[in-house]
């Protein structure tokens, strides 16, 4: 397939700049991937398109806040993306890979300044990366903690703000460690998760630290040619226990997010569902095989991303695409604040 199969036109009036008022009010577009028959819901209506035995699986990353904003010490200005805090097993850590936007990129040894005096220095290229080392061992967590930005995406026009700290995050954000939102979650409160359990529904989580490669274009029309950028995870023994166990009951495994799916079909590369940490490349697009997800929840995806890929191999192409079009008919709000989409697998 072409990377022009994967586009659609989104009026820019759609793209939902702000969270709705209640985390459990925006709307849930209900595709059969069988059928292809699609249903208009409230996102609350999901604990009905539940059923005791099933499980859903949620990525409980923790979103830092990613951006800082410095000069170099020739005076230019540098905007830094931290994708990765290296040595991420310890809190003190003064390592990070970053994008670095300024007008001319730093060389090894040069420095960039931050608020508070606090200086990096850039001490390699690692490749469209930057290896950063904070001065007088300043651990990485407490600058962004108290200088950074949350990393809204780039089509959200508006500036962070406190609102956004908190409505950017997942109730259940535990392990910190992404530069972008798992976004499907978001639609969920407290509330909700309790309808869900005391329906006989089983949460498990999944660690998958989703880095700002997520927004990277595809730029060849040759889909098969597009590389993946590379992101931790990890898969904990009792997440495994519980999809053998609603597997063995009858039970749906339920990705909630295409981050959880990712997580939970590399872990499945052997054909079964393993524990581990591990990193994945892996591109899920037309033609995939699913070894474990049944179900997915998801927002709408940008044009011709590869997250419109995944989606078009789990709900089949035809099918996504007149979902989407219903979706731009109806009004729905797209992207990271917008509404959800309910998938059942296509045959």
């Amino acid at each position: 397939m072409k990377l022009s199969d994967f586009d659609y036109h989104l009026p820019d009036e759609l793209i939902a700049q702000h969270p709705a008022a209640l985390r459990t009010a925006s709307r849930l577009l209900h595709l059969d991937g069988i059928t292809g028959n699609v249903q208009d819901r409230q996102f609350s209506d999901i604990v009905s398109l539940l059923r005791s035995g099933d499980v859903l699986v949620f990525n409980n990353t923790k979103v830092i806040k990613a951006r800082l904003h410095g000069r170099k010490e020739t005076g230019g200005s540098a905007e830094v993306l931290v994708e990765r805090i290296l040595d991420n097993n310890s809190t003190k850590t003064n390592k990070a890979l970053a994008h670095i936007r300024a007008s001319k990129s730093p060389k090894p040894g040069s420095k960039i300044i931050f608020a508070g005096n606090i200086r990096a220095t850039m001490v390699a290229r690692v490749d469209d990366l930057f290896e950063l080392h904070f001065d007088d061992d300043q651990s990485v967590y407490d600058v962004l903690n108290q200088h950074g930005e949350v990393p809204l995406p780039p089509y959200i026009t508006h500036l962070p703000d406190a609102a956004d700290e908190s409505r950017y995050q997942t109730v259940y954000a535990k392990h910190i460690g992404s530069v972008a939102a798992p976004t499907a979650g978001l639609h969920f409160d407290e509330s909700l998760l309790s309808q869900i359990q005391a329906a006989g529904v089983t949460l498990a989580y999944v660690t998958l630290h989703v880095g700002a490669g997520t927004f990277q274009p595809v730029r060849d029309d040759d889909i098969s040619k597009h590389i993946m950028h590379s992101e931790r995870y990890h898969v904990p023994p009792e997440t495994v226990e519980a999809v053998d166990h609603a597997r063995a009951a009858g039970g749906r495994v339920i990705a909630v997010g295409t981050t959880s799916m990712r997580t939970l079909e590399a872990a499945s590369s052997s054909g079964a569902l393993c524990a581990q940490h591990a990193e994945t490349q892996i591109f899920i697009k037309p033609g995939y095989e699913f070894k474990t997800v049944d179900r997915l929840i998801t927002n709408f995806h940008l044009p011709k991303s590869t997250l419109m890929m995944l989606v078009a191999a789990f709900a089949g192409h035809d099918n996504m695409v007149n979902a989407y079009r219903h979706a731009v008919e109806n009004r729905y709000r797209f992207f990271s604040y917008g509404d959800a989409m309910l998938i059942e697998k296509s045959r």
